[in-house]
């Protein structure tokens, strides 16, 4: 009972540090909040008013036919230019495509003969330029084909793939974006304030107080880890269901406790490596420097941005002793598609055993600080 009231009036001392670090708290506020909303609603990976012009020297129903084709919201309304303007709307960056129909296009596409059509592409909007090609290509080739049909009889295909997207059927970015967000952000926010806390208190000599008090290390930093994992954990659930499901309305299909639960034993890992980094430096600006180190690979690795199969495997092997990579595995295996115990208890059990291994690392670095100290 002693090691319990230790453990709980040490952490309710962290809370208050906390509490009068106004710039800590701001970027508690913003990265669950600002950080999470622009995340899903901003920079989406499709067209979206894409600049499209159109030189029409056929004349033709088939070009007049092509160039309807292109409408909002993926493209703006085409121009209609002259051959003479290409050249001067493109270094102006008045148009992203520009697409040159030739004389005699439908004249040769009904006859079977080899047609060409230019498409000019402005490379510098590398993302608009990389899709809007695709689509364009594709877009042309429907029209041209539909036509075709018109007046040859059209054909039926043997086979007729249909598509049935599950999860996010309206394939809509910010469903997923925003609770990838989230799951980064529980990573990089607990490790930053566990560490944060330990460098304060060694800057401003607070640590050595507590040397002199009837305390072990093994309860302070149990202090730490419950007192700023607390605090992570109900930021996230505020952004989770003010944010994510609030503002942006973003369906969650499984269970919350039953994901929340996976995020406390994921924040046991994270607050613990971060005690760990804090005792490796020696400053904030390292410590900072560390995180950045840190960060990248747990957040780029673990199959948060890129699925984990289209990685080496020796990478895939390497990247199972991080705990971001089962936490991934289970936020999106709960909130994506629904899954219950019976699916995510592998990464529960993963989750449990590399924090008790980071935990006992944690201890013994603060004990062996602690004891330089002293």
């Amino acid at each position: 009972m002693r090691m319990l009231e230790n453990i709980y009036r040490l952490g309710v001392k962290e809370l208050w540090s906390l509490w009068s670090d106004r710039m800590m708290l701001v970027l508690i506020v913003f990265t669950f909040t600002l950080s999470v909303y622009s995340s899903a609603s901003s920079s989406p990976p499709t067209l979206n008013n894409a600049p499209i012009a159109i030189v029409d020297e056929d004349h033709s129903q088939l070009s007049q036919r092509i160039a309807a084709a292109f409408y909002p919201p993926k493209f703006k309304s085409p121009a209609l230019i002259k051959h003479a303007e290409v050249d001067e709307g493109m270094d102006k960056g008045a148009y992203t495509f520009v697409l040159n129909i030739p004389v005699n296009f439908q004249r040769d596409v009904l006859a079977g003969r080899g047609a060409e059509i230019q498409l000019n592409t402005d490379a510098t909007r590398m993302n608009q330029a990389f899709l809007g090609s695709g689509y364009i290509q594709q877009m042309v080739m429907d029209e041209i084909g539909e036509f075709v049909n018109r007046y040859r009889g059209q054909v039926v295909p043997a086979i007729d793939l249909e598509q049935r997207a599950l999860f996010n059927p309206s394939l809509d970015k910010s469903w997923f974006d925003s609770l990838s967000q989230i799951v980064n952000q529980i990573t990089m926010i607990s490790i930053i304030l566990t560490g944060a806390a330990l460098i304060r208190e060694r800057e401003h000599g607070t640590i050595e107080h507590l040397l002199v008090m009837p305390v072990t290390p093994i309860e302070i930093m149990l202090a730490k880890i419950w007192s700023m994992g607390l605090v992570v954990l109900v930021a996230s659930i505020l952004s989770l269901n003010l944010v994510v499901r609030g503002l942006l309305n973003v369906p969650v299909q499984g269970s919350l406790t039953l994901f929340f639960t996976g995020t406390a034993l994921h924040l046991f890992a994270t607050t613990s490596m971060g005690i760990f980094m804090a005792t490796v430096a020696r400053n904030m600006p390292q410590f900072g420097m560390l995180v950045v180190l840190t960060l990248l690979p747990l957040q780029m690795l673990s199959g948060g941005n890129s699925p984990r199969e289209s990685m080496p495997e020796l990478l895939q092997n390497i990247m199972l002793v991080a705990p971001t990579t089962h936490f991934v595995e289970l936020g999106q295996s709960v909130l994506f598609r629904g899954a219950g115990i019976a699916v995510v208890w592998v990464q529960f059990l993963a989750l449990a055993v590399i924090g008790a291994t980071l935990f006992s690392l944690s201890l013994m670095r603060f004990r062996k600080t602690i004891s330089q100290m002293a």
